[in-house]
């Protein structure tokens, strides 16, 4: 990455000069990029527009763009600040067009500004700029990742950590209307933690909200953020296991024990993404159990193997209990919701996060499961 995406953002100034300098990088002879004169602004002025120009000298044609400039930028900005002013552009003169300009974007916002046709310009190296006369097209991708100039305040809330789970689980498993008070209760979670990662979410077009009320959730998005900031063997601690007579065997055992009816252990992974969505087959058989419950004396029982490699069975030690709420009785044994799976194999190695996938998608097909309501979640405590 070139230094100048850590220095060169304290000001809107030097940030202009920054991008338009990557930009010219980009150009070979007989081509101009410019600032237009007139569009000229106080360099401290983050509100003023600029403009520039990118000539062709052989086509003798000129693009033009309107230039915002943002500090930061995230997916709700492009929602509600970008479409209005890209509309208003557009109705003055038919043959400009809007470029942003902001140290860092993410790859869902450059997403959002490319369906929508707004060019775009970072300093890790992010760029799509699009034109037709000239006919100019480039895309090249920089960091996906913000860098430390360009990451969120100390105080921001994200989607990392082991408690989100909990509010992640019950947005995607509670259809609204509800409010963060309702969350807070619901998930135990202090009332300050969830309204700041609610802030989060919105900025994402995670949810949308009107006044304090939520009253649509992307659980789809929601999903796949959640699993980008995790990964299921670190935050749940794993043995691993060879069953000697084979893994069905040991689901048909496990399927007749008494720990199996008192819901002692959920399984997740692709032995219970492939009852959702099949896939593939084979792949390890994971399972969630409760930590007071794992014990040599089970591992005994069920004939297993401890071993440190090629484990054909792996015991999870749950982060939070609620990778058990919600869980389904398939094929008389006890498998994580739907929702806790779909999280599970994305942020899982191997095939996994197709795996996952797979699952969303039937899940979006068939979202009966969606079914809870939020005044009855406080039950999964006191459960």
């Amino acid at each position: 990455m070139d230094s100048k995406s850590d220095e060169e953002v304290g000001s809107p100034g030097r940030l202009f000069d920054a991008a338009l300098e990557r930009l010219r990088g980009l150009f070979g002879e007989g081509w101009a990029v410019e600032a237009v004169p007139g569009f000229q602004q106080d360099p401290s002025d983050w509100y003023s527009d600029r403009m520039i120009e990118i000539r062709s000298a052989d086509m003798g044609h000129t693009a033009r763009y309107v230039v915002d400039l943002k500090s930061s930028l995230t997916p709700r900005t492009v929602d509600t600040e970008l479409l209005s002013k890209l509309r208003l552009v557009r109705q003055v003169n038919s043959f400009t067009s809007l470029l942003v300009m902001a140290p860092w974007m993410s790859p869902k916002t450059q997403d959002l500004l490319r369906i929508h046709g707004i060019s775009y310009v970072d300093l890790t190296g992010n760029i799509w700029i699009r034109a037709d006369r000239p006919a100019i097209f480039i895309y090249t991708e920089g960091q996906s990742r913000a860098p430390r100039s360009a990451s969120q305040p100390s105080s921001a809330v994200t989607l990392s950590g082991s408690k989100v789970d909990r509010l992640v689980r019950i947005l995607a498993d509670v259809r609204p209307p509800y409010r963060a008070s309702d969350l807070a209760a619901a998930t135990k979670l202090s009332l300050a933690y969830v309204s700041r990662l609610l802030g989060t979410l919105e900025d994402q077009l995670l949810i949308q909200r009107e006044g304090r009320t939520i009253h649509s959730v992307n659980w789809q998005g929601l999903l796949r953020a959640r699993a980008e900031h995790s990964n299921l063997l670190n935050l749940n601690p794993y043995s691993g296991f060879i069953a000697p007579n084979g893994v069905d065997y040991l689901l048909r055992q496990m399927r007749d024990d008494d720990f199996t009816s008192r819901r002692l252990f959920a399984i997740t992974g692709s032995y219970a993404a492939r009852e959702v969505a099949p896939l593939s087959v084979g792949g390890q058989l994971m399972i969630y159990i409760r930590p007071d419950h794992f014990s040599d004396e089970l591992v005994d029982h069920l004939g297993l193997l401890e071993v440190k490699q090629q484990a054909d069975v792996l015991f999870l030690d749950a982060h939070d209990p609620v990778v058990f709420k919600q869980s389904r009785i398939v094929g008389g044994l006890p498998h994580v919701a739907l929702s806790q799976l779909a999280l599970d194999c994305l942020s899982g190695p191997g095939r996994l996060p197709a795996e996952g996938e797979a699952v969303l998608e039937r899940m979006s097909a068939h979202e009966q499961w969606r079914n809870l309501d939020i005044h009855t979640i406080k039950e999964w405590w006191a459960a």
